[in-house]
């Protein structure tokens, strides 16, 4: 166990370093993810007419919990697994004694952690523009959320590396990816909170993976009306499902990778 921690501290280490070494680049990709705040500024002006279930504070709270879900559930490991393929930079990898994934789970993680300070820093910035919309969730709520999020970063990346794994048969295995996000943008929770969807749409959408993404840790964090035990459940089922079929494909495509001389 010993030796594992210390494994697990030394990549972490590593990758924070490499994180915090593009400070610059690090607020942009920081910035890049404020989309939600500029949707939260439609919604909130959609919400004075009345039209929807939701007022314009709490459509205010659910944005900026969403700006700070998508912060921490960020992931990019189909683009740079789709690399390693390609470049056969794979290979040295698989002649270390640790599976190539934790290469890429250390990295995600780091990256988490240099980028919080930004993320606080435009927080805090929103809620000294905003303060009526300043909250404190219950201690319950907030751990709950806590745990909804480290959920939802890994059936995200769980779900993207899977997706990766088609870069054993082609060389846009991130073609995928870019599909999956048209479905992700408008059933996730990223432009609408899905409480104002019509109710068919919405039992539909919870029997698919995207709500758990981030609609499912904002409602909670917000105190949005949502079927709690449902919700994690599903995130545990759907994380399965996709790590069955990515360890499927992973021997599959190794096969494949050794037989094209790698």
């Amino acid at each position: 166990m010993k030796k594992i921690i210390k494994k697990a501290l030394t990549l972490l280490s590593v990758y924070y370093a490499y994180s915090v070494e593009y400070r610059v680049e690090l607020i942009l990709w920081v910035l890049a993810g404020s989309l939600p705040i500029i949707l939260m500024g439609v919604w909130i002006q959609a919400a004075q007419g009345g039209q929807f279930g939701l007022s314009s504070v709490n459509f205010a709270r659910y944005f900026i919990t969403v700006f700070i879900v998508r912060q921490l559930t960020a992931v990019w490991v189909i683009w740079d697994f789709e690399k390693e393929v390609v470049e056969g930079k794979l290979s040295p990898k698989l002649l270390q004694p640790l599976d190539p994934v934790w290469h890429h789970v250390a990295g995600h993680i780091s990256e988490r952690f240099a980028r919080l300070i930004f993320t606080f820093l435009l927080v805090g910035l929103f809620f000294i523009l905003y303060p009526q919309a300043f909250w404190v969730p219950s201690l319950s709520r907030f751990l709950l959320f806590t745990l909804a999020v480290v959920l939802a970063f890994a059936l995200q990346f769980t779900i993207q590396y899977t997706f990766a794994m088609f870069a054993f048969w082609t060389e846009r295995a991130s073609a995928l990816e870019t599909f999956w996000f048209l479905f992700y943008l408008f059933l996730s929770g990223l432009i609408a909170p899905l409480e104002v969807f019509p109710e068919p749409v919405q039992k539909i959408v919870m029997f698919m993976p995207f709500p758990y993404l981030i609609d499912f840790p904002a409602s909670l964090l917000v105190g949005l009306p949502i079927n709690i035990g449902q919700g994690f459940w599903s995130m545990v089922g759907w994380i399965l499902v996709f790590l069955g079929v990515n360890r499927l494909l992973w021997r599959m495509g190794l096969k494949r990778y050794s037989g094209m001389g790698a």
